[in-house]
């Protein structure tokens, strides 16, 4: 599993020819408040029954509020035949003091 902080994501995301899905992992009310552009939502408790949705060969980037429960959703991603997945470490706090300062926090 790589990891990248959110300044890395910030620039890979502007550099990369194919975007990667964004799964944001959080609770329903967390993403409400505030999300990453373009994320698409799958609470960490629906993975199991939404993986069916997403493809192993696609580049992924797991989201969480601080990077534990998409490091968690990480793994579980590799175990069941993805390759590709990246987690954001520090999560979107770490987005919004590191790359969108005006992003609401929580």
């Amino acid at each position: 599993m790589r990891e990248f902080s959110a300044g890395e994501l910030s620039a890979y995301l502007c550099n990369a020819d194919c975007k990667p899905l964004l799964l944001d992992v959080r609770e329903p009310w967390e993403f409400d408040k505030v999300s990453i552009e373009g994320s698409t939502l799958v609470p960490m408790r629906q993975i199991g029954e939404h993986i069916h949705m997403l493809n192993s060969d696609d580049e992924i980037v797991v989201i969480c509020h601080h990077g534990i429960r998409s490091r968690v959703v990480c793994r579980f991603l590799e175990s069941e035949g993805f390759s590709n997945v990246i987690n954001l470490s520090g999560g979107i706090a770490a987005w919004a003091k590191d790359v969108d300062c005006q992003m609401p926090t929580y």
